[in-house]
């Protein structure tokens, strides 16, 4: 717990130090008196009652490699090849949530992408995370905006479990507008991090978390992600790992599908384009539970005028009634009606520039109306 509050995630020198000596010697090499380094310049400022305090008091669990919840995935991690200079197992995983590391990751499936997302790749995310969870898989991602949000309210809307992996403390919610959704995370399943409370992402942060991710996951998935995509690490380090990658195809003209188009024409990626595939993908891994029979989902009961003007909304901001007729290739009467429907299913909302937004209701699994109907007078 000591060394996580001074050593950098990935970094590659401390686990021989570990390996050789043990964490409990080498953090007292690193407290006694002698040449002042990196690590013990940190460590002469670590008050472990202080980080202890603090996650007794947000109810946050510390995982070693060898406790009965430790994934043994993330082994692999001590043997892969380093991307950007990073590699190694953490040395422990602060984890938020009541659930099992181990047994949630022990079938699962990770969606990553971009953070700009697209309606269109919004609801791909949504859907196959909705269908895996479906299949009994955990959905694993890194709570973003776009592309990761997405598919964690996917999974969450079908009732399964999802794990998180964060890039800075788990006492400061990151993205902070995510607060609600990494705090029904961590209900249904999982919020980790490798790093103590009071630590801030960054972007280096970011990419060695990503291995995380990669490694703990059956496969991967990467719905969207343009030229530069941080996506495109996590890709990386599941090649590394050994793991399938997977690739949602988009719109030829869409800059967010040029890195899974690119992976696909390189040969990093297998073109998949519905759960059944990704869960072929993985083998075996998919196999162990049927699906749920299909319910039909929120869009799919429609109009189509009405759900064409639902995919014109934005990933992120807002548009207004003109310009999301215009999109929609619908009237403005037409587009003030489909708004004011989709207001009531809560798949938008009004925003305060006077435009519109996407709801906080995702495309979720939708019970027939006549069984919908039953419960409501039994």
């Amino acid at each position: 717990m000591a060394l996580t509050c001074v050593v950098e995630p990935g970094d590659a020198r401390i686990a021989p130090l570990v390996e050789e000596f043990g964490a409990a010697d080498v953090w007292a090499g690193l407290r006694r008196p002698g040449p002042v380094v990196e690590w013990a310049r940190r460590a002469a400022t670590v008050d472990l009652d202080r980080v202890r305090g603090r996650a007794e008091e947000l109810g946050l669990r510390f995982l070693v490699p060898g406790d009965a919840d430790w994934p043994q995935q993330l082994s692999v991690l001590g043997t892969c090849e380093p991307v950007v200079q990073a590699r190694g197992v953490p040395l422990g995983l602060w984890v938020r949530g009541d659930g099992s590391l181990a047994e949630l990751s022990e079938r699962s499936v990770s969606i990553v992408g971009s953070r700009a997302s697209t309606p269109y790749g919004d609801r791909v995310a949504a859907d196959w995370a909705a269908g895996l969870a479906a299949s009994g898989l955990t959905v694993v991602s890194g709570a973003a905006y776009g592309i990761d949000a997405a598919a964690h309210r996917g999974a969450l809307a079908e009732g399964g479990p999802t794990v998180a992996f964060v890039a800075g403390g788990l006492d400061v919610p990151y993205p902070r507008n995510h607060e609600p959704l990494l705090a029904s995370i961590a209900r249904a399943g999982l919020v980790v991090s490798e790093l103590p409370p009071g630590e801030h992402p960054t972007r280096l942060r970011f990419l060695t978390r990503n291995r995380l991710i990669a490694a703990l996951s059956g496969g991967t998935v990467i719905v969207e992600g343009a030229h530069r995509s941080g996506a495109r690490n996590t890709v990386t380090w599941a090649r590394a790992c050994g793991r399938p990658v997977m690739a949602a195809p988009g719109a030829v003209t869409s800059a967010m599908s040029a890195t899974p188009h690119r992976l696909v024409r390189d040969g990093e990626a297998v073109l998949v384009t519905s759960v059944e595939e990704i869960r072929e993908e993985i083998g075996s891994l998919g196999e162990f539970a049927p699906a749920r029979p299909d319910q039909g989902r929120l869009l799919d009961f429609l109009d189509p005028a009405v759900r064409a003007v639902y995919e014109a909304l934005p990933g992120r901001g807002s548009r207004d009634l003109g310009d999301l007729a215009v999109r929609a290739g619908v009237s403005v009467p037409q587009a003030a009606a489909a708004m004011a429907e989709l207001a009531e299913r809560g798949l938008a909302e009004p925003a305060s520039d006077g435009g519109w937004r996407i709801g906080t209701t995702q495309n979720r699994p939708e019970r027939p109306r006549l069984e919908r109907l039953a419960e409501k007078h039994s």
